[in-house]
């Protein structure tokens, strides 16, 4: 039988924002909520003032946490992150969830793209593809040749219970890559099904992609 369309789901992005060595602990929580991984992006909190240390972005290492999950889970995991991380305090962290229009990866493929308003005035699509780091180039190459101009390769680390090993009992976390590529509907549709199709993302451990309406874009050029 073909699995479940996405489109048949409320897939929301949660963001989780937390200090430095935090992000698996964030990671293994959302695993408790039937959430099955996440990536883990590096960052640094820049903004100063009295408002800064009440979001807790002041001038430190941060740790950013991208989770894909459904709805219902996604929001009893930001209510165990708000309550275990202490995120009520100043300086603990931020957490926060979009929704998303699409996610293909750990068992849902199917690209059925849905808005949450129906479209509204979007006209751009970010797409986001999480790879094992050095496949991003590839991505890129299969992106451009499906219309794509440019895109933008984060570099991150991946935590889930199919991608992480053991050495001297201790676990390690492949590093991953993120891909964002800006695009219109249209073409984004056209990316996303040559990344899924071309890097395999069904097969266990390919990667993940999910993509999200994008309300105002400055900078993209086009032909």
């Amino acid at each position: 039988m073909a699995p479940e369309s996405v489109g048949r789901k409320q897939y929301e992005l949660l963001c989780v924002v937390v200090n430095f060595g935090l992000g698996s602990r964030v990671v293994s929580m959302a695993k408790k909520n039937g959430i099955s991984g996440g990536t883990i992006a590096l960052g640094r909190g820049t903004v100063t003032g009295r408002l800064a240390e009440l979001l807790g972005l002041t001038d430190t290492r941060k740790e950013i946490v991208f989770l894909a999950a459904q709805k219902h889970l996604g929001r009893n995991a930001l209510r165990m992150f708000a309550d275990e991380l202490h995120l009520n305090k100043p300086r603990q962290g931020i957490a926060f969830a979009m929704p998303l229009g699409a996610f293909l990866g750990t068992g849902d493929y199917e690209y059925d793209f849905k808005s949450a308003d129906g479209g509204g005035d979007s006209v751009y699509r970010a797409v986001f593809v999480v790879v094992d780091k050095g496949k991003g180039e590839e991505v890129m190459d299969v992106a451009k040749a499906a219309g794509a101009k440019g895109g933008t390769i984060i570099n991150a680390r991946g935590s889930s219970i199919h991608e992480t090993s053991r050495f001297l009992n201790l676990e390690i976390e492949p590093e991953k890559e993120m891909v964002l590529i800006l695009a219109r509907q249209e073409l984004a549709d056209k990316i996303v099904l040559a990344v899924r199709d071309e890097l395999k993302i069904h097969e266990p451990g390919k990667g993940i992609i999910f993509v999200q309406d994008v309300r105002e874009v400055y900078g993209v050029v086009e032909d």
